[in-house]
C-alpha cells in the first residue's frame, strides 16, 4: 500500500513538472510587444544654423540727465515697469536753489520792464510835442525793448531750471521689464566715471534675435525671395521657416520672422546682419539669452523620412530595424541624406510603407519574431507629420 503511494506521488510530481515546462515554454515562444511605426514620404525643410544675440523689442537706457547723489531707488528690480512709473529720485536741493534764483530773475525783469514801459509811454505824448528830443524817444524805446528781452531770457533760463529739476524724477519712458541698478542710494551720479546709465528697461512682448549670414548665403536667400516674387504660378516657394533652438536643447514654440537685412556687406568679415523676431507671450524669452537660429535655406521634395529615434549606429554605419510580414526583424543598412530637427531623410534603404522598429531597439534582434503594438509619434518640429502603424 506504502509503494503504491509513493508511486502515486512520483507520478504527481512528474505531471506538475511537464506541465510547468510547458507553460514556460510556451511563455518563452510568445512573441514581445514592440512598437513599429512606418515609413512616410513628405516634403522635408532643409535648416542652416546660426548663433545669434538677443534683444528685447525696444531696449531703452535710463539715464542720469543730471548730476546729483541719488537718493532714492522707487522700484523693484527685475519687475515689470510702467511708462511715467517713477524710477529714481535724485537729490533736488542745487537745482532747485537754481529754480528759484531764475524766478528772482523773472520777478526782477517784469519790475524793469514795467520801468521801462511807463518810462516810454511819458516819454511818446512829450515828444509828439516836440516838449523833449527825439533822442530821448529813442533811448525810452530802446530800453524798453531791452526790457523785453531780459524778460523772455529770464523765463526761458527759468523753463530750462524747471526741465532740470524735472530730471530729479527719473521716470520709465516705456513699458517693460527692468533690470539691475547701475548705483545705490547716496552714491553721486550723472558725470563720468560715476554712472550715468543707471539700468534698462526692455520692451520684451517679442523679442529681436541678430545673427549673421555669409555673403554666399545672403545672396542663395535674396535669389530664392525674387523667384518667390516672380512666381505667377500656385507652386510659389513657401515663406522661409525661422526656429529658436534655447540653451536647454529645446525648441522655442513658436516661429519667428525675418524683419531686417542690414544695408552693407561687412568688408571685413564678409558676412551680413540679419535680424529676426519671435512673439513673447509667456514672457520666457529675456535680452541677453544664448541664441540658436535655425532658417530654412531650401526643401527637399517628397523625401523619404523616419523618427531619428529609430536609427542604429555601429562604427559609422547607420541601420535601422525593419519588420517583414512575417513579424520577424531585420536589421537593413540605410544612408542618411539628412537630419532635420528630429526626423531624417533616407536616401537609401527603406521605401514608403516600409515598418520599423522605434523606442525599442534594445529590445529585439535581427531574426527575432515580434507582436508589433500600435504607436503614434509626431514630430515636436513639424507636428503636421505623424508615424503610425
Amino acid at each position: 500500500m506504502i509503494k503504491n503511494y509513493l508511486l502515486s506521488v512520483v507520478a504527481l510530481s512528474l505531471m506538475i513538472t511537464m506541465f510547468s515546462c510547458g507553460n514556460e515554454e510556451q511563455k518563452q515562444q510568445a512573441p514581445q510587444e514592440i512598437p513599429v511605426v512606418k515609413v512616410l514620404q513628405h516634403d522635408v525643410p532643409v535648416f542652416s544654423e546660426y548663433v545669434g544675440n538677443m534683444y528685447g523689442k525696444k531696449d531703452i537706457p535710463i539715464r542720469a540727465r543730471v548730476e546729483g547723489f541719488l537718493e532714492s531707488i522707487d522700484f523693484k528690480e527685475g519687475t515689470r515697469v510702467k511708462k511715467g512709473q517713477l524710477l529714481y529720485t535724485i537729490d533736488p536741493q542745487s537745482l532747485a536753489a537754481a529754480s528759484n534764483a531764475q524766478k528772482s530773475q523773472v520777478t526782477a525783469a517784469q519790475t524793469d520792464l514795467s520801468k521801462a514801459k511807463a518810462d516810454l509811454e511819458r516819454i511818446k505824448p512829450l515828444a509828439a510835442t516836440n516838449a523833449v528830443s527825439k533822442s530821448e524817444l529813442d533811448a525810452a524805446q530802446a530800453a524798453y525793448d531791452a526790457a523785453v528781452a531780459n524778460l523772455n531770457a529770464a523765463r526761458a533760463n527759468l523753463k530750462s531750471s524747471n526741465i532740470d529739476l524735472s530730471y530729479t524724477k527719473v521716470l520709465s519712458p516705456i513699458d517693460g521689464v527692468i533690470g539691475k541698478t547701475n548705483a545705490n542710494v547716496g552714491e553721486f551720479v550723472g558725470r563720468e566715471p560715476n554712472p550715468v546709465i543707471l539700468n534698462t528697461v526692455s520692451e520684451t512682448d517679442s523679442v529681436k534675435v541678430k545673427f549673421f549670414v555669409t555673403e554666399s548665403e545672403y545672396i542663395k536667400f535674396a535669389k530664392r525671395h525674387i523667384e518667390n516674387q516672380n512666381d505667377t504660378s500656385h507652386k510659389k516657394i513657401k515663406k522661409a521657416i525661422v526656429k529658436l533652438q534655447l540653451a536647454d536643447g529645446e525648441l522655442y514654440n513658436y516661429d519667428g520672422k525675418i524683419d531686417f537685412i542690414d544695408r552693407n556687406i561687412d568688408e571685413t568679415t564678409g558676412s551680413i546682419m540679419v535680424q529676426a523676431s519671435f512673439p513673447n507671450p509667456e514672457g520666457l524669452l529675456r535680452p541677453g539669452l544664448y541664441s540658436k537660429i535655425k532658417v530654412q535655406t531650401d526643401e527637399i521634395k517628397d523625401a523619404i523620412i523616419i523618427p531619428q529615434r529609430c536609427l542604429i549606429e555601429l562604427q559609422g554605419q547607420m541601420s535601422v530595424l525593419v519588420v517583414n510580414d512575417s513579424n520577424k526583424v531585420v536589421s537593413r543598412p540605410v544612408t542618411v541624406g539628412y537630419k532635420a530637427g528630429d526626423l531624417a531623410a533616407i536616401s537609401e534603404g527603406l521605401k514608403v510603407g516600409d515598418k520599423i522598429v522605434i523606442d525599442a531597439i534594445q529590445k529585439v534582434s535581427n531574426g527575432m519574431e515580434i507582436n508589433p503594438s500600435d504607436t503614434t509619434f509626431v514630430s515636436k518640429v513639424f507636428p503636421q507629420i505623424k508615424f503610425e502603424k
